[in-house]
């Protein structure tokens, strides 16, 4: 019951009230220290109530049971060095990570918590340690993993065709080898070091993101911008392309030239991701995804509906004229796609002079131009544009969520001998178990001085003027006499507050 009380108290809008009754329950807790204390105790989602107020984005919660959990080392004039519990903070040996749950949930207020002693120290000490190196080494590895993979696919095992062409717009000049032609020469032995390298690394991009999607769900998974999601989709689709090209070259089926094109274009399309470790490129990676995600697919189903439309009345207009002169619309799918150019002004309205084009073909490409040039194209800049205002203003905000993420990720996959733990052990300084992060702190004490000298003469100013109305006793009936009494209050004020503020700074010195 008592923890259940905890959890509520989390939750509670009224943040003052909710510290006082906290500090009370845990007051009568028998177990403060130990494993059965109600603090760690987690709820159903497994959450316990430190966890539940970072998800929940609770920074006064937060910044109370923090100071709860601080031990001041020393103290030396200005500087005073503190430290941090960081048991639950620190990913390193939690299943259910503190900073992962604060990255992948949907509420801004749980994000400002990373701004927040000691989050912000412990996540600047793991990225420029190991996180920063680390991810750098990995984007340079991945560029030359590709760089590998598209030279196996230009040098790809071809041969000239032998067979005739079967039509006048047939241009085939070359076809895939069999299996036992591909690997023959020095080059092919060359290309296929390569090819088994661009295998090996598929197999083990989907070893390592499986595990994770079983572990957290495909659905937050994928679905989290800031975890990067919608580059995992892409990640696994192209290593499941590379597999597919695999079974295709060994069974010598034709056609390999499909799976390779995704892999290459989805495979050079995933460096953006490794854009999120440099502080200039990462919140433009959000802005692309979210414009991806969220404009872009609501704006295709707009889109898909014109283009079907228009390139049915296009092909049924040119159905009966010869597609010598005027060829963009000579069949179905190709009207589709000349129709698709002309959505995108990609090209100029297909046109032959020294031919009579239906009349009906005016009139249905100024309708269209109407609707997709100057409509459709402007309302998806206005779509885009009010994007990228919405994450602009909290770009830096978004760029160092994506930065914890990236760090946990690292963390999650390196071997433990490559990513020691961060932080002092308590038993250093005879504190148990726990983890601690020295933090040193500085105090200005000019700046809390004048604070003081400040506070004081404000105090002998308020404490003179209420003396000085009583005495007085301020007539209301003239406003006059009113102005006049001000003024001599205040200057009889100015001087007695002046004569003690003096006293009080000749005192302190």
């Amino acid at each position: 019951i008592g923890n259940t009380v905890l959890h509520i108290l989390v939750l509670q809008p009224n943040k003052t009230f909710a510290c006082h009754m906290y500090s009370l329950i845990l007051s009568y807790d028998k177990n403060k220290e130990g494993p059965g204390s109600l603090e760690l105790i987690p709820n159903n989602e497994g959450l316990t109530p430190f966890k539940l107020a970072g998800v929940e984005g609770n920074t006064v919660m937060f910044q109370y049971l923090m100071q709860k959990r601080k031990q001041n080392l020393w103290s030396f004039g200005p500087l005073t060095t503190v430290l941090y519990d960081i048991t639950e903070i620190d990913s390193w040996a939690e299943d259910q990570s503190f900073l992962e749950l604060i990255v992948s949930t949907k509420k801004r207020e749980a994000r400002q918590i990373l701004d927040l002693t000691p989050v912000k120290e412990l996540v600047s000490l793991k990225w420029n340690m190991y996180g920063r190196p680390y991810f750098c080494f990995l984007a340079l590895f991945y560029i030359f993993y590709m760089v590998c993979f598209t030279m196996c696919c230009i040098y790809r095992p071809l041969k000239p065709r032998t067979s005739n062409k079967t039509s006048s717009r047939d241009n085939t000049i070359y076809v895939q080898k069999m299996l036992q032609e591909s690997y023959v020469t020095y080059e092919d032995e060359l290309r296929l070091v390569g090819e088994l390298i661009t295998v090996i690394g598929a197999v083990v991009i989907l070893i390592l993101e499986i595990p994770d999607i079983l572990r957290v769900g495909a659905a937050k998974y994928f679905g989290q911008t800031i975890l990067g999601g919608p580059f995992h989709i892409i990640v696994i689709t192209y290593a499941c392309m590379i597999l597919v090209t695999m079974v295709m070259r060994l069974t010598s089926t034709t056609g390999e030239v499909v799976p390779m094109s995704f892999a290459l274009v989805l495979g050079w399309c995933n460096v953006m991701y490794f854009a999120r470790g440099f502080q200039m490129l990462g919140p433009f990676t959000i802005m692309i995804q979210k414009m991806i995600f969220g404009d872009l697919m609501r704006f295709c189903w707009l889109m898909a509906v014109v283009i079907l439309g228009f390139a049915s009345a296009f092909y049924i207009i040119f159905q009966t004229e010869n597609p010598e002169n005027l060829g963009q619309f000579y069949n179905y799918p190709m009207s589709l796609f000349t129709t698709f150019e002309l959505f995108l002004t990609i090209i100029d309205g297909p046109a032959n002079y020294d031919v009579d084009l239906p009349f009906m073909y005016s009139v249905v490409y100024f309708a269209f131009a109407i609707i997709a040039a100057l409509l459709m194209l402007n309302l998806l800049i206005a779509m885009m544009g009010d994007t990228h205002w919405r994450v602009a203003h909290e770009q830096d905000e978004l760029w160092r969520a994506q930065v914890v993420a990236t760090t946990v990720m690292l963390e999650r996959k390196l071997p433990r001998c490559l990513w020691p733990r961060s932080g002092i052990c308590g038993r250093e300084y005879g504190l148990g178990d726990r983890w601690y992060l020295r933090i040193e702190d500085r105090v200005d004490p000019n700046k809390h001085k004048m604070m003081r000298y400040t506070e004081a003469f404000k105090a002998q100013d308020r404490d003179n003027y209420d003396k000085g109305s009583e005495k007085m006793g301020i007539n209301m009936d003239t406003l006059y006499k009113k102005e006049l009494s001000a003024l001599s209050l205040s200057r009889s004020t100015s001087r007695t507050s002046s004569h003690r503020g003096w006293e009080i700074l000749r005192r302190n010195t």
